[in-house]
This record gives structure tokens, sequence and C-alpha cells, in this order.
């Protein structure tokens, strides 16, 4: 019996070169399976340079690789993320150059909303973790901007909105940066849009918005995913110029919302938010005025009356001067006769002094002067020569004293000082035989040599030697 497992028995199969059995195979997986539905999730996400977007549909036992080619990729709803679970449909098709098989995608969403929402409340927790969500990075909108920056679609009936709304409350200058509000690459444009209007320079020739308005009319969750974005959320937290977000209608929340300084419910409002009603301002303004000017009229009214109450306690001025003015006239009348007093009353005192002044009196007094000015001068001279021998006396006396205690007074008188060795010998047990001295004598000094010891020393000599023990004799 033939072996038909044996392919060296198999003669007759015919023979296939690689790329045909490749073709072969492509055209078989692709008539099989023109057109399929496949659930999984999304692994190694990656967009290429072209627009094309690689990935691949995993679950607990297979991996499928996947593309979508630019077309289908840019029209996307959402941003596809590693780990998002998705339903694709698309069409099995083989690639001969590396002998793998892949789906090619013609519609891409999620799993459901749930997927969506499990994607967006991850995010949410990520970015809340790094403090683009906390209330302190708020900023103040401006009471009254003069520039107002919008970000939305240039052509949907966002814009219109609020234009019409700014035009009804509080003409403003405003500044449209047209972006695409859904699908491939909105996100970028919004994020691009908003850090654009925060790179204007202010006193420029475009004027920089006072107010960011980046806005959206209501949608799927699908429709407002570029809200959601990190790309756009960043932008807004990172925002210099405070944002509105209006995304949506007032039950639609993004992340966006979490991450601007106010969140509107519609777009609608977000331009009430931004400007006040230009005709309640003037109204208040005049309200400000009237209660200005009625309370200015009550409060001098109020000064007045008061001013006459007080003008009522007060004498006339008139009641006040009148007595000054009869004292004035008083000192006035008395002032001549005083004068006149004092005058004759100075005359009098002139004539009593000038009456000790006659020239006999001082020439007398000057005679007396001088003469006891020459008493005193020949005294002064025996007096001063007096005191001058007193000082020398007390001068001299000491030296004296100290002349007649020196030790030379005391040689004179028989005494002589001996010195032994440079120094000075005051005992004779000191001075030992053979001794040099030096004796001073009143007029002179004199060298000698000791021919004895003192007596003394003598003694002590003696007496040491009777101490000595005697020595010990032999026995032998």
């Amino acid at each position: 019996m033939e072996d038909t497992a044996n392919p060296a028995t198999a003669p007759n199969l015919p023979e296939f070169s690689v790329s045909e059995l490749s073709n072969l195979l492509k055209r078989t997986v692709e008539d099989r399976f023109a057109l399929v539905r496949v659930r999984g999730e999304l692994s190694g996400v990656k967009r290429h340079s072209s627009g094309h977007l690689y990935f691949a549909l995993k679950d607990a036992d297979a991996v499928l690789d996947g593309v979508a080619w630019r077309g289908v990729a840019s029209k996307l709803k959402f941003r596809p993320e590693d780990g998002l679970e998705v339903v694709a449909v698309g069409r099995l098709t083989t690639y001969p150059g590396r002998s793998k098989y892949q789906i090619v995608v013609e519609a891409l969403e999620p799993a459901g909303a749930g997927a969506l929402m499990a994607l967006l409340e991850e995010r949410k927790r990520k970015l809340t973790a790094e403090g683009l969500f906390s209330p302190e990075r708020k900023k103040v909108l401006p009471f009254l901007p003069d520039v107002i920056g919008v970000v939305t679609s240039p052509t949907g009936a966002v814009i219109r909105d609020i234009l019409h709304r700014l035009a009804d409350r509080f003409p403003r200058h405003v500044l449209v940066w047209p972006v695409a509000v859904q699908g491939e690459g909105a996100a970028e444009q919004v994020a691009t849009a908003i850090r654009g209007f925060n790179a204007i320079r202010p006193g420029g020739r475009v004027p920089r918005p006072d107010l960011l308005i980046v806005a959206r009319g209501g949608g799927s969750l699908e429709d407002l995913w570029a809200f959601n974005e990190e790309i756009v959320v960043r932008a807004a937290a990172e925002s210099r110029i405070p944002l509105i977000s209006a995304v949506g209608h007032e039950t639609d929340t993004t992340l966006i919302d979490f991450a601007s300084d106010r969140r509107a419910p519609t777009p609608t409002a977000a331009a009430e938010m931004a400007v006040p009603v230009r005709a309640e301002l003037l109204d208040r303004v005049e309200e400000y005025g009237s209660r200005g000017r009625q309370g200015a009229r009550r409060l001098v009214a109020e000064r007045e009356t008061r001013l006459d109450g007080l003008a009522r306690g007060l004498r006339h001025p008139r009641t006040l001067i009148e007595p000054a003015e009869q004292r004035l006239d008083d000192l006035g009348e008395r002032l001549p006769r005083a004068l006149l007093g004092l005058t004759a009353e100075r005359r009098r005192d002139l004539a009593e002094a000038a009456g000790g002044l006659r020239p006999n009196v001082l020439l007398s007094e000057i005679r007396q002067k001088s003469e006891r000015l020459t008493q005193v001068t020949q005294r002064l001279a025996p007096a001063a020569l007096r005191r001058l021998d007193n000082a020398a006396q007390r001068l001299t006396a000491p030296g004296q004293l100290l002349e007649s205690l020196s030790y030379q007074r005391v040689l004179s008188r028989g005494y002589a000082v001996v010195r032994r060795a440079g120094e000075l010998t005051t005992k004779a047990a000191s001075v030992g035989a053979g001794d040099v001295l030096d004796i001073e004598f009143a007029d002179g000094r004199v060298a000698a040599i000791a021919t004895s010891e003192a007596p003394a020393l003598k003694r002590r000599a003696k007496a040491r030697s009777d101490d000595t023990p005697p020595e010990q004799g032999s026995l032998i």
C-alpha cells in the first residue's frame, strides 16, 4: 500500500513558489473573511507620520494585528489608546512580506459607553493627582474684558450665539481661532489655539485677549471626546489667560471643565459670564450717581441745620469787640500822662546821679587809690623774697637729712664696709681662712686676706668631728 504521508512518495502534488503560495493564501483569506466584526483590547497603538494607524487587537488567548489607513484614522471620533476595548469592522488580509495576517479596519468604535467612561475616569484620577484640577489654580475672570478670544468651529451655530449674546449685553472686540471640534486632530487644534492666544504679546498688532472661551455644541460622548484629551486639559490648565469652558449642553461634562477657571453650561451662558449687561451698568451708574447727589444734598442740609443751631448759641461779634474798644480808648487817654510822669522821674534820677560826678571828688578819690597802690607795691617785693627763701629752705632740708643718713657719713666716724666675693659681709662667721676681703673706709678701699676662722666656726667644726663614730677594729 502506498504511503501518502511521505512527501517523497507524492510526486504528483503541484509545486508553488513562495510568492504564489502567499498570494493564494491572501486571496483565500480575503474571500473567506471579506467583512468581519472583531471585539478586542487595543495594544501597541502607534500613529505613523503618514497618518496610518497601527495597533493590535488582543484577548486572553490570541493577538490580531490591525491597521487603519489615513482616511479612516482621520475620521475616528475618539483617540485610540492602549487598554481601550473596541469593536473593529473590516476585512482580513495577509502581509506576504512577513507572512502575517491582519485586519484592515474600515470602522473603529469603543465597545460601548462603559469603556469610554472607564477610560475617562482613569484619566480624571490621573490628572487630579497631578493637581491640574486644584481650586487654587483657578483665576478670577476680568469684570469687563477689552478683548475676548473664542476657540470654536467658525461654521457652527456656537460662534453666532456667542457673538449675538455679546452684542446684546456689552459689545467687545472678539478674536476667533477656528478649530475642528471633533474627529481626528481636533484635540491638537484646540490645544494649539489655547497656547497660541497665550503666546500673543501685549501691545502687538494683534491684541492679546483678556479672556478665553472654548466652546462647542452638544453631542454624544464620542463627539465631545476631543475635550477629554490630555493635551487639551493640560493646555487649559497652563493658560495664563482666564478661560471659560462651554462644551456641550448643561448635562455634558468634559475634563476641560475641571481644568478651566469657570465652566458655563452652554456657549450662550459663557458669553453672559464674560461681560456684564451694558444697560444694567448704565442704570447702576445712574442709580449710584442719583444716590450720591441725594446723599450730598442731605449732608449739606444737615450741616446747615447744625451750623444754624451753633450760631444761635453764639453772641454777636459786635458785643465781643465793644468792651475791647472801650478799654483801648481808656488806655489811649492815660498813656500821655504816664509818659510825662515817667520822663520827670527819670530826670530826677539823672540829676541825683550827676551830683556825685564833680571833678574835685573824682580827683581826690584817684589820689587815694594811687597812694594805696604805691604802698602795696613797696610791700610786695620784700614779701616775695621771703616766700622764695622759705621755699628754698624747704627744698634743701630733705637733702641734708638724706646726706646725714648715708653710709658714707657713717664711715667717716670710724666704721668700715667688708665685702667677700663682691657681696656684703656683716658676720665674722661667714668668713673663712684664706678668703679675700674688700674693706671700704671713708677715704678708700683696701684688699685683705683672712688668716684665721672665727671661733664659732672652729666650735662647729670640732662638734662635727666629735660626732663621728670611731672606726671598728679588726678581731683578727
